[in-house]
């Protein structure tokens, strides 16, 4: 697909770009996003910050990382609506992508095609281990993937899953330490291994 739009015509004086913040729950995604969009912030630039409208954890009206810094953002229904809310914008910052629809990717491409600096922010794989919404896509086509890790929680080493605490199958569940911990493949392998035994 040619994401080029006549009536959004790319700006020579500026380059823009994606850029990806991913990794498990408990890693810190939230915290590097908040901390690029705030030196964003300090240089002067237009800053526009987005998250899902279902994400009302901590905040309606604000980005809050698991450490409780926090920027304001705009929440959004939909992929789409970033597009309307994101003109004279220098740099666009993304919260909880995975929440957001397929069309992320081709939004993300149409700020960076109009010059605009991309960060987005989000979990790479669901509690089931699999790739999870719009992540992998936007892992593809941005200029720089950052993979954050977190601590696993069983024996010390990296974590890059998100084990489920509770008995839920859906796929979005919105939780903190009571609902999830982070484990590294070894630990996420061997605690999935017993659950299924256990059933």
């Amino acid at each position: 697909m040619n994401n080029f739009n006549e009536n959004n015509l790319f700006n020579p004086d500026r380059t823009g770009s994606i850029e990806v913040i991913c990794g498990s729950m408990f890693s810190g995604k939230t915290e590097e996003l908040i901390r690029r969009l705030r030196r964003a912030v300090f240089a002067r630039q237009k800053v526009e910050i987005f998250k899902p409208a279902m994400e009302i954890r901590y905040s309606k009206e604000e980005i809050v990382s698991h450490d409780q810094n926090t920027i304001p953002g705009t929440p959004v229904e939909n992929s789409g609506n970033i597009l309307l809310l994101s003109s004279d914008i220098d740099v666009v910052g993304i919260d909880e992508a995975q929440f957001f629809d397929d069309g992320l990717p081709y939004v993300c491409n149409q700020l960076a095609e109009q010059g605009i600096r991309v960060i987005v922010a989000g979990l790479d794989m669901d509690y089931k281990g699999n790739p999870f919404g719009p992540i992998p896509a936007l892992c593809a086509i941005a200029e720089d993937v950052t993979k954050v890790h977190a601590i696993c929680v069983k024996c010390g080493k990296l974590a890059n899953y998100s084990h489920r605490l509770v008995k839920n199958e859906k796929l979005v569940l919105l939780g903190e330490k009571e609902e999830y911990q982070p484990l590294c493949r070894e630990c996420y392998n061997r605690v999935t291994a017993l659950l299924k035994d256990i059933v």
